[in-house]
């Protein structure tokens, strides 16, 4: 009893003690993980690298002077020792395995240790992993790929260059070794390939293209490649136009000749482009006094086969010979294109001419009429105001153009002339033109006479076929054989009728008929014709 009592106090005196006063607890250096397997991995060939943390648990600085393997298989890969680790500090290295032999290795990562107050420990990480025969190598293949098999560059301006980017990829196994990058076909040129390369396989040469056409012709060419590849050269095709456009003035030159001081005269230009590129024409330099020109918006643009017209003017100061020039700067080779002008001043006239002079309206019967056109023309070299126009004369009249009018130099305008005569004889008028021309009133002299109609008729005469009969008719037609028109309004009782609805020159056809007495009209005579003089 006594016994069982000592042992339990002793008991408790000790877990007071350890209560009271603990022992002291030494943390050291931790890693994590603790053990690494790597799998399969093929003889001779490496893993991925497997990353190891190794952590300080303590509050005391620990050094860590050596990371050691213990089998050549599985490699350390370490930063520069010692690695010092302050209280609660991580570091990290990795592991990787490299079979030789088709075997299951296993082995331990030693890391040695060292407390900068004097402590040591030596943590260790498990390691394994098994080494598989190495697989039969695949036969190796040599392609070379181009990212395009051709390269169109359309129409070009000649003198400038187009470029086309293009890449060749190695799409095989092997490596290619390109030996040669060249071009053929006139224009065509390639960059970015300065000397013999190899080309490892998946990777791509980046290239450059360029198409610089000399000549507005169509081109063809090619692009090739001499490697070590099976297909081996690799050609891609080109293709391009050179393009360019041209410039026609019509006319090449103006001349404006004589033109009256102060007064402007135009003339219409016309530029064309019978190249095959668009045509753009950027300045019109104008030289020379006097000149000028309008509806020419710059900058301009021709389609090829398309053209554009503009004026050009020309107004004197004086009375001189001016010359001068109209630079057409544009984008073809033979830019820029120079028209010549040249003109010049005169003195100011105005002046009028009739055509006819004077007009004969001949013998014109009475009661009838007859008109005659005469033209007036400014013959000066300024425009000439046509203010009044007056006729005069017995019988005659006119109809013109309304008053006021202007007509520029070279124009003209017409006016009618009527003659309408009441009685027989002679008669003479004119028409007054009165402008500001310098031969202003200008008069233009009528002239006519009046004659008496001159009546005409036919006479005709028939016998009867019977005795018996109550009248005839007599009919007429401007064609032989008809048709007929009656021209007596009565029935006649005679046996002849004179017929005096003719007029002269005509040939007119007759047929007369026998009325009895019931009223029953018989069959048309045989015709007869008369000719009225």
């Amino acid at each position: 009893m006594h016994k069982t009592r000592l042992l339990y106090l002793l008991l408790g005196l000790v877990l007071f003690g350890l209560t009271v006063f603990p022992a002291p607890v030494y943390a050291g250096v931790g890693v994590n993980p603790a053990s690494l397997s790597f799998g399969s991995v093929e003889v001779n060939t490496t893993s991925s690298a497997a990353t190891v943390i190794v952590t300080n648990n303590s509050g005391q600085t620990h050094s860590i002077l050596q990371i050691s393997s213990g089998l050549p298989q599985f490699v350390v890969i370490v930063p520069a020792m010692p690695i010092t680790l302050s209280p609660h500090a991580s570091a990290s290295f990795q592991v990787m395995f490299r079979p030789d032999a088709a075997l299951t290795f296993s082995g331990s990562i030693v890391l040695s240790t060292s407390r900068a107050s004097g402590g040591s420990g030596t943590p260790t990480i498990t390691v394994s992993g098994t080494g598989t025969p190495p697989s039969p190598a695949a036969s190796q293949t040599y392609l070379l790929s181009p990212s395009a098999s051709s390269l169109p560059f359309g129409n070009a301006l000649v003198g400038t260059s187009a470029s086309q980017p293009v890449s060749l990829t190695n799409t095989g196994t092997g490596s290619v070794n390109i030996s040669q990058v060249s071009t053929t076909g006139t224009g065509f040129g390639v960059s970015g390939f300065t000397g013999a390369i190899t080309l490892p396989a998946g990777q791509s040469l980046a290239l450059n293209v360029s198409f610089a056409p000399a000549s507005a012709v169509s081109v063809t060419g090619s692009l090739s490649v001499v490697s070590s590849a099976t297909n081996s050269p690799a050609t891609i095709s080109l293709s391009g136009k050179g393009v360019q456009p041209q410039i026609n003035v019509i006319p090449t030159s103006v001349n404006f000749f004589n033109v009256a001081v102060g007064v402007t005269n135009t003339q219409t230009l016309t530029i064309s482009n019978p190249g095959t590129a668009p045509l753009s024409v950027t300045q019109a330099l104008l030289g020379g006094t006097g000149y000028s020109f309008s509806g020419l918006s710059l900058p301009l643009s021709v389609a090829p086969g398309g053209s554009s017209t503009f004026t050009v003017g020309f107004k004197p100061p004086s009375g001189s010979s001016f010359s001068g020039s109209l630079t057409l700067v544009n984008n073809t080779p033979n830019s820029p294109l120079i028209v010549s002008l040249a003109g010049t001043g005169a003195s100011t006239v105005l002046q009028l001419t009739p055509s006819p002079t004077s007009v004969n309206f001949g013998s014109i019967t009475t009661s009838t009429s007859a008109t005659q056109s005469v033209t007036l023309t400014n013959t000066g070299n300024s425009s000439v105001s046509i203010s009044q126009i007056v006729v005069s004369g017995t019988g005659f009249s006119g109809t013109a153009f309304a008053v006021p009018l202007t007509l520029a130099a070279g124009q003209a305008a017409s006016l009618s002339a009527k003659f309408a005569p009441t009685t027989s004889g002679n008669f003479s008028g004119s028409v007054s033109i009165i402008s500001n021309a310098a031969n202003s009133p200008l008069a233009v002299s009528l002239s006519g006479s009046g004659a008496a109609p001159v009546s005409h008729s036919v006479t005709l005469d028939w016998m009867p076929g019977s005795s018996s009969y109550a009248g005839f008719n007599t009919y007429r037609g401007s064609v032989s054989g008809g048709p007929y028109s009656k021209v007596n309004p009565a029935l006649i009782s005679a046996t002849s009728f004179v017929d005096t609805g003719v007029v002269s020159g005509q040939t007119y056809y007759y047929v007369a008929t026998t009325v009895d007495s019931t009223g029953m009209e018989s069959s048309y005579s045989s015709e007869v014709n008369a000719i009225i003089p």
